[in-house]
């Protein structure tokens, strides 16, 4: 079992403990614990969030902690979880390496019982502090201390993991004591049993902007406008998930130079290097180029394009289904990516571009083939699932429902890391 680190241990109390008030919002406290690798764990809970405020406003109150990168982790921690971008980046083999090492019941002991342990203080004060009627661990790190922290200061609330990955699960995901795991039932499905009692088959929840599904094409020609593109060209739309990896600059060069009657949209996330970059080569393009960052706007995006270029991100997948987008894949990242791609082209989603002749020659043949490409959009439709946010969210309320006794949190505590769930995406826990 992981115990708890001495107050030592997280160094001194001013770096160690900052504090944000949880807040005294009504309804039954959640606790929903992330971590910022990417940005599908974060955006999952908010998504959760978002369906348990529709579907029970005002009977719960999530709020978000990230005891991994967020205030009040330790700084080992934080400085590791702030490798995984410029890693995934720069050397996606290294991130392989060290995903596949760590897939095995001993090798994710080890981890749990070392470097883990410094994250289990603040699920554990954030747990006293919110008296949570449940926990929900978005992250394949977090599983474990919500379920420890859940013994220690929560006793009789439910523990619930949200598998975040697509076609397959990593051992990280697995552990015992939790009260149900859900996901997508190819994750679920694996080659290995899933270690609790109860699996849950869902998709991965997408935030409230993606709900209304797929629109009709007079609708996207009025969203173009509003977002002042050309409504008659074709249009196709880069990115790389939150951390804009894929080769996007590369990308977005070689079909500005190849076609003359293309607009491009490049979706940067947080690679601000990347962004710069493209904003020069946009001054060169005139307005066939529009670049942007880490935007809320994302479900706007992807419906009024005509093709996504992207890696085979789960988020990125679970939002452009969701939206009925055709999705031309050029890469993954080595570990938990792997296999999604065969998902979305065995739905006949999407199709694989790994090479940029590749990209070239699918998005020319796409442009001259309206109804193929239709066929994309339709399939990537038949794919979505915008309800798996709501599917999720009624779990959670059965089973913090049928918790007796839920406490409040005591007048004057706080928890250490901890937001409304509601929080923007850029928002530091």
């Amino acid at each position: 079992m992981i115990g708890l680190m001495p107050a030592g241990e997280y160094g001194p109390a001013s770096a160690r403990r900052p504090v944000v008030q949880a807040g005294r919002r009504a309804g039954a406290p959640l606790l929903f614990l992330i971590a910022d690798t990417g940005g599908g764990h974060r955006n999952a809970a908010r998504a959760v969030s978002q369906a348990l405020d529709q579907l029970y406003p005002g009977r719960f109150a999530p709020v978000l902690c990230d005891p991994l990168a967020g205030p009040g982790s330790a700084r080992l921690l934080r400085f590791v979880i702030r490798l995984y971008g410029p890693v995934i980046r720069l050397a996606p083999w290294l991130w392989g390496a060290a995903y596949r090492c760590c897939d095995s019941r001993p090798a994710m002991w080890l981890v749990r019982r070392t470097v883990l342990r410094l994250a289990q203080r603040p699920v554990t004060d954030a747990a006293r502090a919110v008296g949570p009627a449940a926990i929900v661990s978005f992250h394949p790190l977090t599983g474990a201390l919500a379920r420890r922290a859940r013994d220690l200061a929560a006793p009789g609330a439910p523990a619930v993991t949200v598998i975040t990955d697509l076609a397959q699960a990593h051992q990280a995901w697995r552990y015992r004591g939790v009260n149900v795991i859900a996901g997508p039932p190819s994750a679920l499905g694996h080659d290995r049993a899933v270690d609790t009692p109860q699996a849950f088959p869902a998709g991965l929840p997408v935030t409230r902007d993606f709900w209304e599904g797929r629109i009709e094409r007079g609708q996207r020609v009025t969203l173009r406008r509003s977002l002042d593109l050309d409504e008659s060209r074709f249009l196709v739309l880069l990115t790389g998930g939150g951390e804009g990896t894929g080769g996007i600059g590369r990308r977005a060069a070689a079909i500005l130079r190849r076609f003359g009657d293309i607009d491009v949209v490049a979706v940067c996330g947080r690679n601000r290097r990347l962004e710069r970059r493209l904003g020069r080569l946009a001054a060169r393009h005139g307005e066939r180029l529009t670049v942007t960052g880490f935007t809320s706007g994302m479900a706007d995006w992807l419906r009024c394009c005509d093709v996504v270029v992207t890696k085979a991100g789960p988020g990125t997948i679970a939002e452009a289904t969701c939206c009925g987008t055709p999705m031309l894949l050029t890469s993954h990242v080595p570990g938990q990516e792997a296999g999604n791609a065969e998902v979305v082209t065995a739905a006949g989603a999407g199709r694989k571009a790994a090479s940029i002749r590749r990209l070239l020659a699918e998005i020319e043949s796409l442009r001259r083939d309206q109804q193929g490409l239709d066929m994309l959009g339709t399939a990537a439709a038949r794919l979505g699932q915008p309800g798996a946010a709501a599917g999720i969210a009624r779990l959670i309320a059965g089973l913090a429902g049928s918790r007796p006794g839920t406490t409040r949190p005591r007048s004057g505590k706080s928890a250490v890391g901890v937001l409304p769930a509601g929080s923007r995406a850029g928002d530091p826990c």
